[in-house]
């Protein structure tokens, strides 16, 4: 991820392919901001991915990546966008109407946790 040290081999999966719907803000040429749309089922999309360049965090990208695949996931007809996010960045989602379910869970070895926010 940008700036996450995540290894590249687990940062493309399965579900990245020719139609995977994709958010990213550049900067010029150079990707800032960007985030993942993947369909679960007719009624629920899970946004993954989510990242922004170190230099460009705090400014609103990673705000405006999530709410353009949001935006696209209503008009599809979504009625529930739900979030893997690392338990640090949960107060982020949480400030735009995500609400945390479950327990803190190991993903890629970092602490998460779900969120879901009901679309209008």
């Amino acid at each position: 991820m940008l700036g996450k040290g995540i290894n590249q081999s687990v940062e493309f999966d399965d579900q990245d392919g020719p139609n995977t719907i994709y958010s990213v803000l550049f900067q010029g040429e150079k990707p800032i901001a960007t985030a993942r749309l993947l369909v679960i089922n007719s009624q629920t999309v899970r946004i993954s991915r989510v990242a922004t360049t170190k230099a460009f965090r705090g400014r609103g990208f990673g705000r405006t990546v999530v709410q353009s695949l949001e935006n696209y996931a209503s008009e599809a007809g979504a009625q529930t966008v739900e979030l893997h996010a690392e338990i640090t960045a949960a107060a982020f989602y949480e400030t735009f109407g995500y609400q945390r379910e479950g327990q803190v869970y190991q993903e890629d070895g970092i602490a998460c946790v779900t969120l879901k926010k009901t679309l209008h």
